[in-house]
């Protein structure tokens, strides 16, 4: 790992990051990977970076996250009804995760599942490779999950093997590259936390 300059005087977590927040979640946010000098810097999902800007932002702003921001673990971050995992847990190269990459972190995904179903009411999936990983860990799972197929704010239904269903919601990612072309603007940003929350309410 080579190191940013404007870190290099900070020791990087470097390892698989662990989800993050609520222990008993009513939402839960599944991402693509940690970023290179944000998560695998930090050792937080979705810290340090301008996706984390993003999402902690919108969540802030539908009263799900403590406050706008996440810079850094002991910052403050906290959410009492939500946790934030990944379907990869270690950096990949150019944030692009290998087949095998996924593979390899699917243990992580399936234990956050076990962590998550006695309480989770909805699910979000950042990304076209979180919706799949997604869908294919709760099938492993033992859930029953309807077929849908990616894009944002699209929607499927998934029952748990308590018999407990619970809405399972895409949106883009918050990438700089999907921020920056405009391919998820502010509105739509917030649009799937919205109801994310109120459907958990």
């Amino acid at each position: 790992m080579v190191k940013r300059a404007s870190y290099a005087d900070e020791e990087y977590w470097g390892r698989p990051v662990p989800g993050f927040g609520s222990l008993s979640p009513t939402i839960w946010i599944v991402g693509l990977a940690p970023a290179a000098h944000g998560a695998n810097r930090t050792g937080r999902m979705f810290t340090g970076d301008r996706s984390g800007d993003w999402l902690f932002g919108s969540l802030h702003r539908v009263g799900l996250a403590e406050i706008g921001t996440s810079t850094a673990r002991g910052d403050g971050q906290r959410m009492d009804r939500v946790r934030i995992t990944a379907a990869v847990h270690c950096a990949p190269p150019d944030n692009k995760p290998t087949t095998e990459e996924k593979a390899a972190c699917a243990d992580w995904l399936d234990a956050e599942i076990g962590i998550i179903e006695p309480t989770v009411l909805v699910i979000v999936a950042l990304g076209g490779i979180a919706w799949l990983a997604t869908l294919k860990a709760l099938r492993t799972a033992g859930w029953q999950v309807d077929r849908a197929s990616f894009g944002h704010a699209a929607s499927t239904l998934a029952t748990s093997p308590a018999g407990r269903e619970v809405l399972v919601l895409a949106s883009y990612h918050p990438s700089q590259q999907n921020t920056f072309t405009g391919r998820l603007t502010e509105p739509m940003r917030d649009d799937v936390p919205t109801r994310a929350r109120d459907t958990a309410n």
